[in-house]
This record gives structure tokens, sequence and C-alpha cells, in this order.
């Protein structure tokens, strides 16, 4: 599950960065438990119709791969992580920590990522119950439920709004005509 980036603080230059260890793992370990729980969500399925199993339907099979497979994936790419940051000056976990939360589209998908966890995972917790979930199934629905968020940042961003920024439409508009007041209202129309 990832900390939304918009709770870190942003200074205006990547060598004033806070936190940009924890930035980064918290980035590099969340895309790791997303990758992790789509691959054990698929294994799961998978293995689900090849065996047949008499015992347990596919969700809970599906919901308890999708968990293991989460917690490999983070186990994964904090080798990883370490891997390819080892001797690194920190002023270079900075400027990639820095143009992390400067990209408003990685932001908002993390924003959009850490709903969908906390939804998957409530919603597993008020289906099965808290006790009778487990931590597999409880960890397997937080990475479906990232993966959720993420293609409903997808839709959202691309399809609602079609990839573009109120900000963007705003300094294309001032730049082809100058002498034009423009505003943007809160429909994010933008007006004369």
């Amino acid at each position: 599950m990832s900390v939304p980036s918009r709770f870190f603080p942003h200074p205006p230059y990547a060598e004033d960065q806070p936190l940009s260890k924890l930035i980064l793992s918290t980035h590099v370990l969340s895309r790791g438990f997303q990758t992790g729980a789509l691959f054990g969500a698929l294994t799961g399925t998978v293995r689900h119709i090849y065996t047949r199993p008499t015992t347990t339907t596919l969700l809970p099979a599906v919901l308890r791969s999708s968990g293991v497979g989460g917690a490999i994936g983070i186990a994964f790419l904090a080798v990883g992580l370490e891997a390819r940051m080892w001797g690194r000056e920190y002023v270079e976990w900075q400027d990639r920590s820095w143009r992390l939360l400067e990209n408003k589209g990685q932001v908002e998908c993390d924003t959009f990522s850490a709903e969908g966890a906390v939804v998957g995972a409530g919603a597993v917790a008020w289906r099965q119950g808290f006790r009778q979930a487990g931590w597999r199934m409880l960890v397997g629905g937080a990475g479906l439920g990232g993966l959720a968020g993420v293609v409903g940042y997808m839709g959202w961003r691309y399809g609602v709004k079609g990839g573009k920024w109120e900000d963007a439409a705003l300094a294309v508009a001032e730049e082809l005509n100058p002498a034009m007041p423009v505003d943007s209202g809160k429909d994010g129309i933008i007006k004369k």
C-alpha cells in the first residue's frame, strides 16, 4: 500500500528535499507490492482453474495468492532498491524523490492507488470478517484494490479528462491570446 505522495513535503529545489530515502523507498516498495499482487492473482487464478479444488471458491484463492504475491514483490524490490542505490550520494536520493513529487501524474496515481488499497482491504474485512479473512486475504485485497485504483486513475485522467491538466489548458489559452483574460471557474471550463 502506498502513502499518497501529496502528504510528503516538496520544496522548490531537489537538493532541499527532506525524507528522500523514505519517499523513494515508499514508492518503489508500493510498486513491488502492486506488481507482486498482480502476479499472485494471476497465479492463483491459473492454479485454481487447473487444480479445481472442492473446498474453496475462486475469490478467496485469488485473494490469498495475491497477498502472498504482494509480500514477495515487496521483498524482491527491497533487494532491487538496495542494489540500485548502493553507494549513491544522498543528493541522488533527493533528486529521484523530488522528481517523483514534481510529477503531477505520479502524485495523482499514488493517491488513487492508496485509496483503492484502503477500499480493497476494507471490502475484504467487511465481507469476510477481519479475523476470518487472515493476513493473506487482507493484503491481497489491498494489493488488488491498489491495482483497481491505478486503473481508475487511468480512466479518470486519460478517459474523462482526456489526458489534460487544467493549468496546462490555461497556459495554452493565455499563450494564444495574451490580451484575453482567462479564468478557469470551479467547473474547470475556460472562460473569457
